[in-house]
Order: C-alpha cells, then sequence, then structure tokens
C-alpha cells in the first residue's frame, strides 16, 4: 500500500511539473507574440473606427454615432412602452384590453416621427456621401491598380508625374507568415515600396484593376473602393497629419488576399519634394535602351530580381508552383523553342486569370524574367529573350 501511495505521489509531481512546463512555455510563447498598437494601423482589442486622419473619416465617425444614437433612443423607446404596457397592464392586476378598431391620432403620429427620423439621418449622411465623391481639384492624381497580389501605383498629374511603381508584401513578412512565425506590430502590413503623399493635400485616387475584382481601402483615411477590371472608379482624401497609415485590399481577391496590403506614407512637402527628384533620378538611372541586346549572364541577374519579387509568391523560388499553380520548372510552354508562347503568356495572362497580365512590367524585365525561367532549375535551354521581342508582341 505504501509502495502504491509513493508511486502515486511521484506520478502526480511528474504531472504537476509537466503541465507547469506546459504553462511556462505557453506564457513565453504568448508573450512572444505580443503586439502593441500600430499607429496608422490596427490596435490590440480594437473595437472602434480607426482614429481618423482627414475630415471625411471625422465625419464618417460622427455619423457612426448619430446612428448608434438614435438606433438606442428608438430601441428604448420601444420596448421601454412594450415592456411598462406588459407589466402595468397585466391581467394578475385585473387590466381589461381595450376594445377599439383605429385611431386617426395614433396613425398620424407614427406616420409623421419616422419621417422626421428618417430626414434626420438622412440629411447628414447625404452631406459626407457628396462630400466623399467629390474627386474635383485634386492637387495629385495617382492610379492604383490591383494586381493579384499587389498594387500598382502610377502618378498621373501633379507633382511626381511620371512616377510609377508595383508595391509588394516584403518578403521577410511572406517568410515569416510562411513559417508559421507572425512577428511585429505591422505583420503583414508592410511593403517594399509604399505609396507616398504630401500632407495637407487633395489626393484623387483612380482605382482599377488588371485580373479580378480588388478593394483599395485605408480605414484612418475613410476611404473604401472597388478595384474593377475594365472599369475606373475614383475617391480622394486630404491627410491632416504626418505618418504611415495602412490598410488592406477589401475584396476577397484569391489565395493571396491575405497578402495584399497598402501602405500610405504621408510626409511634409519638403520631403515629398526630396522623395520626387530622388525616384525621378531612380528612374532616369533605370531607364533601359529598348534597343539594347543583352547577354545572357545580365538578363539572368536581373531577371532573378523580378521573379523573386513578382513571380516567386506563386510558382515559388524553386519553379514548382503549388496547387492550382503550375509549376515552371519542366514546363512545356517554358522549354518550348517558339519563345513567343511565354511572351504571351506573361503578357495576357491565362486560365481566366489565374495567371495574369504582366504587362505592367517593362519590356526588358519581362524578357529578362522569361530568359531566367528559360535558365533556371532544369530549365536549361540557353535561349535568350530580348526586350524588343517583348515589344513586337505587344503590338
Amino acid at each position: 500500500m505504501k509502495t502504491m501511495k509513493a508511486l502515486w505521489n511521484k506520478l502526480t509531481r511528474v504531472r504537476v511539473g509537466q503541465l507547469g512546463l506546459s504553462l511556462y512555455a505557453l506564457l513565453a510563447t504568448q508573450m512572444a507574440l505580443a503586439v502593441n498598437n500600430l499607429p496608422g494601423g490596427p490596435a490590440v482589442n480594437q473595437l472602434d473606427l480607426h482614429p481618423p486622419v482627414t475630415e471625411i473619416a471625422r465625419d464618417q465617425r460622427w455619423l457612426h454615432y448619430f446612428m448608434l444614437v438614435i438606433c438606442l433612443v428608438i430601441f428604448l423607446g420601444v420596448f421601454g412602452v412594450m415592456f411598462y404596457s406588459i407589466i402595468k397592464h397585466r391581467k394578475s392586476k385585473g387590466a381589461k384590453s381595450a376594445n377599439f378598431h383605429e385611431s386617426t391620432t395614433v396613425e398620424i403620429i407614427w406616420t409623421i416621427v419616422p419621417f422626421v427620423i428618417v430626414i434626420l439621418m438622412a440629411l447628414p449622411a447625404t452631406k459626407v456621401v457628396v462630400a466623399m465623391k467629390d474627386t474635383s481639384a485634386a492637387d495629385l492624381t495617382i492610379k492604383a491598380t490591383g494586381i493579384q497580389w499587389k498594387w500598382g501605383y502610377d502618378y498621373l498629374k501633379g507633382e511626381g508625374e511620371g512616377i510609377g511603381f508595383v508595391s509588394t508584401l516584403d518578403a521577410t513578412q511572406r517568410e515569416l507568415s510562411d513559417a508559421g512565425k507572425p512577428a511585429g506590430d505591422d505583420y503583414l502590413l508592410k511593403v517594399d515600396h509604399p505609396l507616398v503623399v504630401p500632407v495637407d493635400k487633395k489626393i484623387r485616387i483612380i482605382t482599377t484593376a488588371t485580373d479580378v475584382i480588388h478593394a483599395f481601402m485605408v480605414p484612418s483615411f475613410g476611404i473604401k473602393q472597388d478595384a474593377i477590371p475594365g472599369f475606373v472608379r475614383d475617391t480622394w482624401f486630404r491627410a491632416e497629419k504626418v505618418g504611415d497609415y495602412y490598410g488592406q485590399c477589401a475584396e476577397l481577391c484569391g489565395k493571396e488576399h491575405a497578402y495584399m496590403p497598402i501602405h500610405v506614407k504621408v510626409v511634409s512637402q519638403a520631403d515629398y519634394t526630396a522623395w520626387v527628384d530622388g525616384e525621378h533620378k531612380k528612374l532616369a538611372a533605370l531607364a533601359d535602351d529598348p534597343a539594347k541586346v543583352w547577354t545572357l549572364p545580365d538578363l539572368l541577374a536581373r531577371g532573378e530580381k523580378v521573379y523573386a519579387g513578382n513571380c516567386a509568391a506563386c510558382h515559388q523560388a524553386n519553379g514548382k508552383g503549388a496547387g492550382p499553380i503550375k509549376p515552371l520548372d519542366g514546363s512545356p510552354t517554358v522549354l518550348d523553342a517558339d519563345k513567343t508562347k511565354q511572351i504571351h503568356t506573361v503578357l495576357n495572362g491565362q486560365n481566366n486569370g489565374a495567371m495574369p497580365s504582366w504587362k505592367q512590367l517593362s519590356d526588358t524585365e519581362l524578357a529578362a524574367v522569361i530568359t531566367f525561367t528559360k535558365n533556371n532549375w532544369s530549365n536549361k535551354t540557353g535561349q535568350i529573350v530580348q526586350p524588343t521581342e517583348v515589344a513586337a508582341a505587344r503590338k
């Protein structure tokens, strides 16, 4: 009996020790995953709307509270009268039902009161909606193109005209997600190239898409506009505070939907001018001679960068693809001696948008990435695609 009791005590101590270790591991994990509020982005345990930094966002927040107050008053009034009537005029207290068929006074009241309530709600709401749609007299016009799964930005009018780039989820963020190790307050919101705009300027955003429906949404600005293939929509904002503001694609656009963040960097006018000058210098330095004949090593080096930034998310770094995404390693189209087949696929896409069009990339970038896929992994074709061949296929 003593032996059994000693064994039981030993087992109990072991189990308690194991439980303690498990609780410690859980606590350590939670501490490692602890995050803080992200200024301009989501907050921990957030219940309210984002802090507004535009007039439109403030008006939306006021409307939100205003409508809640009206709904609360109606709720308390209706249910207050109902429960008062049930309790005060119950049968156990000897109450008897009234016997009448209609009351003109009551009908007038329950017609006029809801009408007044609707008008009180509609007037301020209409004012805000009209202001949201007024994209005239913009200081800066930017086209935001939704692409599975990234955003392309083109500065069309105003200071910075001619600048264009693609904004993609930061590679380290994707690696953390693939490894199942979320980290940082800006997890899945960090991008390689944020959208930069000046403070206190009216920014018009024109939205469209190349493949499926996306949506450009930045809660702190109070904007959300669908980006629809073949259509042009627009919205606007005027940020009143310098800082970083975050959003995401707000339409379910495919398997990478969660990896399509928006980062808008609002800077002072002086900093914006300096940024524009720097971007123009970069564009001038990167401008490629369309008639240049490239060597295979140069195309491979350039193509590797283009592939990592645009293609690896779907086709993987090893070119094996995943699920419905076809592999490039050993692909008949890639290995085909007729180079125009792959050129047209990359330019126009295929499979109803499963493979998106990449027309937004330059002729040199497309030539480089096609050459890279034709000569990487087990694909050793020795084929070279020149920018002039891509340019000819665009026509």
